[in-house]
């Protein structure tokens, strides 16, 4: 496994705005891409988005992994499988979490 090049903060909709602005401005980053509910920065070598999520009452940090072989890889972590979390359109690869609950998508390097 390696890291992704992805981290997104999952953001309510109340603090979006806000958080969306402390990054560009306050931190600096550059805006790499964005999409209706998105905003994506270049974060070195990943992209740092910032997801407006309505019905979400506090902010989580999910993580990327990449393995060439997803299921293998769930069955070494031990994790569970969490893939009703958000569409995996396309992509080959699961969501899970961590012990403490952080959402982890392990998925191949396409």
């Amino acid at each position: 496994m390696e890291p992704g090049r992805n981290i997104a903060i999952k953001v309510p909709l109340h603090r979006w705005e806000e958080t969306v602005a402390f990054y560009r401005d306050k931190i600096g980053l550059k805006v790499a891409r964005e999409l209706d509910n998105s905003t994506g920065f270049s974060f070195g070598s990943m992209t740092l988005w910032i997801d407006r999520v309505p019905h979400q009452s506090q902010t989580d940090v999910w993580l990327e992994l990449f393995d060439d072989d997803p299921e293998t890889a769930l069955a070494e972590l031990g994790s569970p499988k969490r893939d009703e979390l958000e569409p995996l359109d396309g992509i080959c690869g699961h969501w899970t979490s961590d012990p403490a609950g952080t959402v982890i998508l392990v998925r191949k390097n396409t």
